[in-house]
Order: C-alpha cells, then structure tokens, then sequence
C-alpha cells in the first residue's frame, strides 16, 4: 500500500485541506483530533475512523487521494512557481475579519496581494442581471466608497459583481474578488481582462486549490468568504432566490451588517434587496447610511439629490432643469419627457442633447434617458 509523502507541517496543511470530502469542519476536526496537520496526515488509515463523525469506510474517497503523491506533489509544485500564494489561517497576514467567522479556509489561495487597508472592506453583491438602474446604483456605490478608501469585495459574476469590481478599479482603488474555484481558473471566462485587472489592483482569493472548477456547490460555499472578508455587506438588487441573499444571511450570522438598495417594486431584480429591508437590512440612500454605522459622519449625497442642490444647476435652462426633475434611474423616452412636462418633441429633443453633452443624461440602449 502506498504511504503519504513526507510533508513539512505547512505543507500538510495545504495538502490536508486540498483532499476532496475535507472542508473546513473536517479539517479542524482532524486538527484537533491528531494535533497537528502533518500528524493527521501522516496517521495510518485505520486511525482516522470515527472522526468527524465518519467511518474508516466514509474517508476512504478521502484517503485514497491521499495515497496518490502525484497529486500533492503537482499542487506543492504549482505554489512553488510564486504567482499563487498559500496563507495559512495560523498565519499573521491572514485576514483577521475572516479568520474571526465560524469556519475559516484553513487555506487561502491569493493571486495578487492582500494589504492591511483590506480591514476595511465591504462587500457589493446581487442579480447577474441588473436593470439599468440597478447598474448604476452599483457603479455609483462602488465608485463612492472607494473614494472613501474602502476595498470592495464581490465575487466577479457577471452583474453586480462584474460592475462592482469594475468600478472600484476605474476610481483607482483596490477590490478583492472571491472565486468559487481555483484562482487560476477565470470565471465567467468573458472576466479574464477584469481578473488580470483584479490581480494587478487588489487580489483574486479562493479556499479551492489551484486548478479547481466551480462547481454547483462551490459558490453557495464562497459566499461566507465574501461577507466573512467584509465589515458589511451590500446588496444590490436580488431576484427572490438570489445567491446575494445567501451572502446576506451569512452576513448576519457572521455578525456583519447589512445593507440592501431599495428598487422599484415592479422589477422581479427588486424583490430580494426590498425584502431584506422588510426583513430590518439598513436601507441605503446616501453612502452616509453605510459609513455612519463606523462613525464615518459624512455628507455625501449619492441618490435623490435635488435639482435646487446641484452646483451645475445655474447652467441649465428651464426645460433642462425640468426634464432633470423628473429623469433618474429608470429609462425614459423622449416622449414620455415631453407627455409629462407638456412641452413639444423638438423642445425636450434640444435639451437632451445638451444635457448629454453636459454629462447630465445619457441614452441607453432602446432609446431611453437615465439621470448620469
């Protein structure tokens, strides 16, 4: 029978966590069981029966990969090249908020690089299909707090996630994007520029060994590590079975707040984020609503600015003053501009255009205006 190879304790713990049908309980449990990783991975067989609950017969999957020192020594191989890190959870630089959860990676795979700043995080997530208003609540979140010098962190899905990250990164701040695989294995793979982008600008991490596919199973998983890196989390629309709000519900068993963007009641994308609010989640109007709950006392306006309060409101005409009464997050058409305000399609056409040039409206796709 095939033995183990001989592991430094650092090593064992990446290859003990590394094994499939060890998760975080089962890793502590036998942890705490041998006393350290190196004994529990150099322990015969017979000796693991009856841990965590689980028969010699119930490991075997487990130990049989265990056996095959190919494969640990490839994953040992692989971190050697430098690109990828391994912190362990015993380590200083681990992040203290997560290693503060109930189950920690015991192992975290980094590309790029964790700073102490990330202690002040916070986590954007929601629908992979936002509404254009959902989008540019995301953006403007995003871009806001990162100015306030706060990392953001998501999970780089298509959506929320993407634009989130996005965001940060084009106000020059850092972002922290959690994978539900390997850090190597880029997905959706349409975020490869938005990972490498990531890597240069914050750092991609994972519990999952290098090489790892997501799977089904694995996001639900990576969800804790979202919220458990952040001191709050964010959501930014959410179907009524959103992954978001499993971000959300393991926030608060994590003891983190968290925050949901009202949306309109008529978009299915609104349904989660406004039941969370209904549910006691922080409604969020003003990026004050977030930083107040650190003492942060700013006043930054971020949704429902008046017209009267805008310092480029001097520069607009009266029909441009109230198309921009009326316009917000939701698209509208030229026409209904005019229905509304009783003023006739060459008027309202006139100063859109002026108020694109301005940067005060843009038109979305069919044709819609949205408040910039």
């Amino acid at each position: 029978m095939a033995h183990p190879p001989a592991l430094t304790e650092q090593e064992s713990w990446i290859a003990l966590s590394a094994l499939p049908g060890i998760g975080p309980r089962r890793f502590y449990a036998l942890l705490g069981h041998f006393g350290t990783a190196r004994a529990a991975w150099m322990a015969a067989d017979e000796r693991w029966d009856g841990i965590a609950g689980l028969s010699r017969q119930g490991w075997e999957r487990t130990l049989q990969a265990r056996r095959r020192t190919e494969r640990t020594k490839a994953l040992l191989r692989r971190l050697a090249q430098g690109d990828i890190a391994a912190l362990l959870v015993t380590d200083g630089n681990y992040p203290a908020l997560l290693r503060n959860i109930p189950d920690p990676p015991p192992v975290l795979y980094i590309r790029g690089r964790l700073l102490p700043e990330d202690g002040e995080a916070l986590a954007i997530v929601g629908t992979r299909k936002p509404s254009p208003y959902g989008a540019k609540v995301c953006a403007a979140v995003a871009r806001e707090l990162t100015l306030r010098k706060r990392t953001i962190v998501s999970g780089m899905a298509r959506g929320i996630d993407g634009i989130a990250h996005q965001s940060a990164l084009e106000a020059g701040g850092r972002t922290i994007a959690v994978l539900a695989g390997g850090v190597d294995i880029i997905y959706p793979p349409e975020h490869g520029k938005l990972a490498g982008w990531i890597v240069e600008q914050g750092a991609l991490v994972s519990e999952y060994p290098p090489g790892t596919r997501p799977e089904p199973g694995t996001f639900p998983a990576r969800n804790r590590i979202i919220s458990g890196l952040s001191t709050g989390v964010i959501v930014v629309e959410a179907g009524e079975k959103s992954g978001a709000l499993i971000t959300a519900d393991q926030a608060l068993e994590q003891g983190r707040d968290v925050f949901a963007v009202p949306g309109p009641i008529t978009l299915p994308q609104s349904v989660g984020a406004n039941r969370l609010i209904q549910q006691g989640a922080k409604l969020i109007v003003t990026i004050e609503d977030i930083l107040d709950e650190d003492q942060r006392q700013l006043c930054l306006p971020l949704l429902g600015q008046s017209v009267e309060n805008s310092p480029a409101t001097d520069r607009l005409s009266e029909a441009e003053r109230r198309i921009m009464e009326i316009v917000d997050w939701e698209p509208r058409s030229a026409d209904e501009l005019a229905a509304r305000l009783s003023l006739s399609g060459s008027e309202v056409a006139a100063a859109l255009t002026l108020l694109e040039l301005k940067g005060r409206v843009q038109m979305e796709r069919g044709g819609g205006f949205v408040a910039c």
